[in-house]
C-alpha cells in the first residue's frame, strides 16, 4: 500500500493538522533577548540549522519564552509547540516535555522531520537547565 503523498501528492494546506499549520506559521515569539534567566542554543550538524531559546522565570514558573531560529518550517512548528506546552509551567516540570509531546501535539509532523523536535527540545532544555543552575 502506497502512502498518500507518494501516490496522490501531499497537499500541504489540507493534509496537515490545524495545530501543525498554526505552529509552523506563528512568529509571535520569535525574537532575540539580551537579558534572560535561561539561554540555550543548538546547532544541527550537517544542515547547520540553529535554534536559540530565551527564558524568563518568576517565582519558579516560566514567565516568558522566546526563540530565534535559522532553519526550516518544521523547526518553527516545534519551537512554537514547546512554547505552548511550557507556558506558565514550573521550571522543574518544563524539563519533562519530550519530543513525543511535540509530535503528539502537532499530529502531522512528517516522520523524516522528527529530528526537528529533538533539535528544538535540546536548545529548550539547555535554557531550562541554566535557570535551574542559578537557583
Amino acid at each position: 500500500m502506497e502512502k498518500k503523498d507518494e501516490k496522490q501528492g501531499f497537499d500541504f494546506w489540507n493534509d496537515h493538522s490545524l495545530e501543525f499549520l498554526e505552529m509552523a506559521m506563528k512568529r509571535d515569539y520569535q525574537e532575540k533577548v539580551t537579558f534572560c534567566d535561561g539561554y540555550g542554543k543548538s546547532v544541527r550538524k550537517g544542515c547547520r540549522d540553529t535554534i536559540e531559546f530565551f527564558l524568563m522565570e518568576k517565582e519558579g514558573r516560566i514567565d516568558a519564552i522566546s526563540y530565534d531560529l535559522k532553519g526550516c518550517l518544521f523547526s518553527h512548528a516545534c519551537a512554537n509547540t514547546i512554547i505552548k506546552l511550557a507556558g506558565n509551567r514550573s521550571v522543574d516540570k518544563a524539563l519533562n516535555i519530550t519530543a513525543q509531546d511535540i509530535v503528539d501535539f502537532l499530529k502531522t509532523l512528517p516522520e523524516n522531520e522528527m529530528h526537528s523536535a529533538d533539535h528544538a527540545l535540546k536548545a529548550f532544555h539547555l535554557a531550562v537547565s541554566q535557570v535551574l543552575e542559578k537557583k
